[in-house]
């Protein structure tokens, strides 16, 4: 079992953008920071349910692969998962549809638990107010064997990273510019002490940095 990350982040370490409005609710960088790997024939399958064959194929699109393999179980935080949008709306069922990409149990930390929440095609959402260490116990019993995936957003990555939870964090640095939101790097100096550091550079000029232990 691994305990893995998979975030974009902008040249700038910022993994989020702050210009979000109710009608565009992820805001309108958004679609820049993750415009590479939504283009995928990966991402294009696996998250728009689209059967053709259309999307890229080479570099962002080997992560892209490897971001689904052999996951297990994944946590994530209040505000991936839209509780932070639609904290009292008890019929809001996350952003992704009925048919969720994730396909596993999928734990949600926030500080209002509520009722578990199954959904079609094997996902199912557990909310936890828990710990780090507690919510890995947790994901990783549900894994069975399988890896469990930090899956954001940036706070809820540092709080694993200063934990020393991860074995295997990869970072896709888009090649734009945000100015604010919430930074990745922030009090994590040194974190590349006990990894192997490795970066490429794909077709879109995105470069990924993934540290293993």
């Amino acid at each position: 079992m691994v305990v893995r990350i998979d975030l974009l982040i902008s040249l700038d370490g910022f993994a989020t953008t702050t210009d979000q409005t109710p009608e565009v609710p992820f805001g309108g960088d958004w679609p820049r920071l993750v415009g590479a790997y939504a283009a995928t024939r990966t991402f294009r399958q696996r998250v728009l349910r689209d059967t053709s064959g259309k999307g890229t194929t080479g570099i962002d699109d080997s992560f892209a692969r490897e971001y689904f393999d052999n996951i297990g179980a994944e946590i994530m935080g209040a505000g991936k998962f839209g509780l932070h949008t639609y904290p009292d709306d008890l019929n809001w069922r996350g952003w992704w549809g009925e048919v969720p990409p994730f396909r596993c149990p999928v734990f949600v930390l926030t500080r209002q638990p509520r009722p578990s929440m199954e959904m079609a095609g094997g996902t199912t959402f557990h909310f936890l107010d828990a710990t780090p260490v507690d919510a890995l116990q947790q994901a990783t019993t549900a894994a069975n064997v399988k890896d469990v995936r930090i899956g954001g957003g940036p706070t809820v990555v540092r709080d694993f990273l200063k934990a020393g939870l991860v074995d295997h964090l990869h970072v896709a640095i888009t090649p734009i510019l945000l100015g604010r939101g919430i930074r990745l790097w922030d009090d994590l100096r040194g974190l590349e002490a006990g990894y192997t550091v490795k970066a490429e550079t794909a077709e879109s000029g995105t470069v990924h940095i993934t540290f293993r232990r």
